[in-house]
C-alpha cells in the first residue's frame, strides 16, 4: 500500500469522525430540546391541574354604575392579578386590577392559595361574570343586581 492510498484512507477516516461528531451533537441538541419542551409541558399541565378558583359573589350596583366581584383562590398555585382576565357578559374587561384587594391588601400581583380577590367593574348592569386564571382555569357566576 502506497502512501497515496494511505494518505487518502487518513482523509476519509478524519471527514468520518468529524461527520460523525456533528450528527452526534445535531442529535444530541434535538433530543436535550425535545425533553426539555416535554419538562415545561408537563410543569404546566401540573400547574393547570393545581389551579382552583370560586367566584363567592358578585352583585351589580346599578346605581353605582359597577359590579363588585369576590372569588377565592382554593388550589395550591400561586396566581398572578396581571395575568387573571374577566369577562363580564362575555366582554373583555381590564384595568380591574388597580382597584383589586387581596383579603383586604391592595397594591400586590401575587394572589396566594386561600386568598379572596375583591375588585370592581365599571359595568352597571350585568348578567354573568367569568374569571380565568393565567393557567386557563376558570368560573363563571351569575351577577345579583341591586
Amino acid at each position: 500500500m502506497g502512501f497515496s492510498v494511505s494518505g487518502s484512507a487518513a482523509i476519509i477516516f478524519a471527514a468520518m469522525f468529524i461527520a460523525f461528531g456533528m450528527w452526534h451533537t445535531a442529535a444530541t441538541n434535538g433530543f436535550e430540546r425535545v425533553s426539555d419542551a416535554q419538562a415545561d409541558d408537563a410543569d404546566r399541565l401540573l400547574a393547570q391541574q393545581n389551579t382552583a378558583i370560586v367566584i363567592d359573589s358578585a352583585v351589580a350596583d346599578t346605581g353605582a354604575g359597577e359590579t363588585r366581584v369576590r372569588a377565592t383562590n382554593t388550589g395550591s398555585t400561586e396566581l398572578s392579578l396581571n395575568e387573571t382576565d374577566v369577562l363580564v357578559d362575555n366582554e373583555y374587561h381590564d384595568g380591574w386590577q388597580g382597584n383589586a384587594t387581596l383579603d383586604g391588601t391592595s397594591g400586590t400581583d401575587l394572589w396566594l392559595p386561600g386568598e379572596q380577590l375583591e375588585f370592581n367593574v365599571s359595568v352597571g348592569s350585568a348578567a354573568q361574570v367569568k374569571v380565568v386564571t393565567e393557567t386557563g382555569v376558570s368560573d363563571t357566576s351569575g351577577v345579583t343586581n341591586t
